[in-house]
């Protein structure tokens, strides 16, 4: 990067990182006096109307972000399918993971076309100023993983983490929800993947459990599966490099894909023949977005 491309970025960076900051303030203050209001309230009704409302604010605050992506920022996402989406509904949203940017990348693509997208989040993370607590009053769910020496001396916290999944999939019945997750369970780095030894070209290992509980509590309601490819041409960038502006471009793939029957129920945990026919079958998508993601870097590469 020249210097006057630098002076630039640092512009961008001086000019959206306090937008985005006053942005924040103003929408977490209005989610956590409504999120009081709900949590005071006795009456399921009224609390489930009071998501509802909270999701609405939700949704305001990624349009703003998505607004000053779009117009501080020279970067444009180009998307391909999802054209059968709806915002009424349920669905389970599957993606490849390479960059905090990415989460940023599937508000903007789907924030009003599908119902608002909900992480699983690690419990550490409602430390996060702000945003914990608005993930909080969003309803997003925080999981504890426990080591092997914390599951030594309670053994009572073997399989906590998969009732907390279920439960969460439970509150997730009352209002259309697009639950999503990062199969590969970590961000995307060359040293990861070399040192995983997976046969993946541009992807990890994915590991099917988070999606198999999710599935089994929610199975009859899931629309489908959303299956996101995210590639970007001009490599893997931070946070900072895309609102300096140095990111052009970023590709998205959306295929909607339809839950098997037969994966819908199960015990992943407990059924050796039902947890091989379920990696086998994420197995059968990841093998497809590898290609996917090779196919759309060399068109990318060749429109040059």
């Amino acid at each position: 990067m020249s210097g006057p491309e630098r002076s630039i970025a640092a512009l961008r960076v001086a000019l959206i990182v306090p937008l985005v900051i006053i942005s924040t303030i103003l929408h977490t203050s209005v989610l956590f006096l409504f999120a009081l209001i709900k949590l005071l309230l006795p009456f399921d009704g009224a609390r489930r109307g009071l998501s509802r409302l909270l999701v609405l604010i939700a949704e305001r605050w990624i349009a703003v972000n998505s607004w000053m992506l779009e117009h501080f920022t020279p970067t444009r996402v180009r998307v391909e399918g999802g054209e059968s989406l709806r915002y009424a509904g349920w669905y389970l949203v599957i993606s490849n993971h390479q960059s905090w940017v990415d989460i940023l990348v599937l508000q903007k693509v789907f924030n009003r076309r599908i119902p608002f997208l909900k992480f699983f989040l690690k419990q550490e993370l409602i430390w996060v100023p702000l945003l914990g607590l608005a993930w909080w009053a969003l309803d997003f769910p925080f999981m504890r993983r426990h080591t092997p020496e914390q599951l030594r001396r309670r053994p009572e916290l073997q399989g906590a983490d998969i009732r907390e999944t279920r439960a969460a999939c439970e509150r997730f019945r009352h209002t259309p929800v697009s639950v999503m997750n990062f199969v590969e369970g970590t961000r995307y780095t060359a040293e990861k993947h070399a040192r995983h030894a997976t046969a993946f070209r541009h992807l990890l290992r994915p590991k099917a459990g988070g999606i198999a509980f999710v599935m089994n509590a929610m199975g009859e309601i899931l629309q489908s599966v959303v299956d996101v490819s995210i590639v970007y041409p001009q490599g893997v960038p931070t946070l900072f490099e895309l609102i300096g502006g140095g990111v052009p471009e970023v590709l998205v793939d959306i295929r909607e894909r339809e839950i098997p029957a037969d994966l819908v129920h199960g015990d992943y945990e407990a059924d050796p023949q039902f947890r091989e026919r379920f990696q086998a079958w994420v197995n059968t998508l990841w093998t497809e977005k590898d290609a996917r993601i090779a196919a759309m870097r060399e068109a990318s590469s060749m429109a040059k």
